[in-house]
């Protein structure tokens, strides 16, 4: 099946590393253009040259370096992409790591804190893209949330409660901007990252290899298929949910998970 991404324009913010970097390659070989951001300048040149290596030239990938807490800087992210291809088909927001804390330890700064870094992530870039997705004939907005919005827990409360925000956030934009752009989130679950790299690597026992630690994690933390995800496969599902293959999909949640959810 067809993603119908040829030729459309994909922007990716927090397109460094992780699943928003694996988002951009799956983008250029599904034959689109790619514009992505991230806030280090080191990692942005490393990704772009990554990227590069796959064949993609500068007239289908541009980089940028944005903090997306910074209103000036998206818009100015927006604005040399309107001038690089005057349309943009698919808005990925994907940025912003989980905080541990409890209710009792969690500060006013600290709530302030969390939820600019996932709310705000998500009004400043859609605020400053929209007039570009709106000139797309199939704009869409894919928003890269955590499981955590619909199974909270409790070492993680203030992450929790943003996360759900901007669940919401998600529904309500699903409906005040059909039918020009299409807006759904994927509920990603536990995937083999950075951070839990460097927690294997400061693991207790040096001896256990990689994938034993992971498979272990995954038993204990009980992913029926008894494994972590892959950045890979969650780009697959952000991907099919932005382009014109789910073009009747709006409003909806993907979870990505191995099973990890209990909601129904």
């Amino acid at each position: 099946m067809s993603t119908g991404l040829r030729d459309k324009t994909v922007v990716v913010t927090g397109g460094t590393s992780g699943i928003g970097l694996a988002v951009a390659e799956l983008a250029l070989s599904q034959g689109a253009s790619v514009a992505l951001c991230g806030r280090d300048a080191g990692r942005l040149s490393e990704a772009l040259d990554k990227l590069g290596t796959k064949g993609a030239g500068e007239d289908r990938l541009m980089g940028v370096r944005c903090d997306v807490l910074d209103g000036a800087a998206v818009e100015g992210f927006a604005a040399t992409v309107g001038r690089w291809r005057g349309v943009v088909d698919l808005l990925v927001n994907n940025a912003g790591q989980g905080r541990t804390s409890t209710f009792a330890d969690t500060t006013d700064d600290a709530w302030h804190q969390e939820l600019d870094l996932k709310l705000m992530s998500q009004v400043r870039p859609l605020r400053a893209f929209l007039p570009l997705l709106r000139a797309s004939a199939a704009g869409a907005l894919t928003i890269v949330n955590s499981l955590i919005a619909i199974e909270p827990v409790p070492h993680m409360v203030c992450t929790s409660a943003a996360r759900a925000a901007v669940q919401n956030l998600a529904k309500s934009l699903s409906r005040e901007l059909a039918p020009h752009v299409r807006v759904n989130s994927v509920l990603i679950g536990m995937i083999e990252s950075g951070q839990w790299d460097r927690r294997f690597a400061a693991r207790p026992d040096q001896h256990t290899t990689r994938e034993q630690w992971f498979a272990t994690l995954a038993r204990d933390r009980g992913v029926p298929l008894g494994r972590l995800g892959r950045a890979e496969e969650a780009a697959a599902a952000i991907l099919f949910l932005g382009s014109p293959a789910a073009s009747y999909i709006t409003g909806a949640s993907l979870e990505v998970s191995g099973g990890h959810s209990h909601a129904i």
